[in-house]
């Protein structure tokens, strides 16, 4: 798994492919929550980064699956892939070395938004006046957010050698699995059971580890929904060798 991990790693930073999903997520973020009136915390009149973590899952939707796409749609595309089946590597080891990874590109583009909080920190009247508890419960749901994303990705990535197909599908499922429970909640046949239908979405556990609650409930949520979409890619990329 290790040799794996590292050789995604400096495919990563070898390339401009993270550095530009690191620039691009920083800048976008940074437009919202700094200068669109809109959402910037200079309008709002007090100390918060909710602005940051109501949009930074919409950017992850986008960023996360163009960071995944490759990670085994480029392998079968330049036939790598069959050299990775070959080797003494598990299907299990080349699945957790790729989403490690990622994951792992995903931590580096959060530690820099680090230097916001201590801004926003510095800006309250009087200083500290934040609620640093809801902040790092949102930093974790937004980790744990990223890391579902991620699971995804690679699922998507594993079922074409397209690209664009997997950064496609990974967009969709993310979106769906986001705000899809929700929406179909509000269905006149299912409100009956809405609360059940919303708690199976990832927003609903997402929203309750921002309020700074850790709830173990959302974090088994997490856990399960990541090994589930792993479980799939091992299942795919097993198929697939055979």
């Amino acid at each position: 798994m290790l040799a794996v991990f590292n050789k995604e790693i400096n495919s990563f930073f070898s390339s401009l492919v993270a550095y530009m999903a690191i620039g691009v997520f920083l800048l976008v973020a940074g437009l919202f929550l700094w200068v669109f009136p809109d959402s910037s915390i200079l309008e709002y009149g007090y100390a918060g980064l909710d602005s940051l973590f109501n949009i930074v899952p919409y950017i992850f939707m986008f960023l996360i699956p163009a960071i995944t796409m490759r990670s085994l749609a480029e392998e079968r595309k330049e036939g790598t892939f069959e050299l990775l089946a070959t080797s003494p590597l598990t299907d299990w080891q080349i699945v957790l070395g790729k989403f490690f990874a990622c994951v792992l590109i995903v931590l580096v583009s959060l530690v820099p938004t680090g230097i916001w909080y201590i801004a926003v920190y510095q800006l309250g009247n009087p200083a500290g006046n934040i609620d640093t508890g809801a902040v790092i419960g949102s930093y974790i749901g937004l980790f744990l957010l990223g890391t579902a994303f991620v699971s995804v990705g690679i699922f998507a990535s594993s079922l074409s050698r397209n690209q664009i197909i997997s950064f496609v599908l990974a967009v969709f499922i993310s979106f769906f699995a986001f705000m899809g429970f929700e929406s179909l909640s509000r269905l006149l046949s299912l409100q009956s059971v809405d609360s059940y239908v919303t708690a199976a979405g990832i927003n609903e556990h997402y929203l309750s580890m921002s309020r700074g609650v850790l709830d173990t409930r959302d974090l088994f949520y997490f856990l399960s929904f990541i090994a589930f979409f792993l479980v799939l890619t091992k299942t795919v990329l097993g198929g697939r060798k055979w």
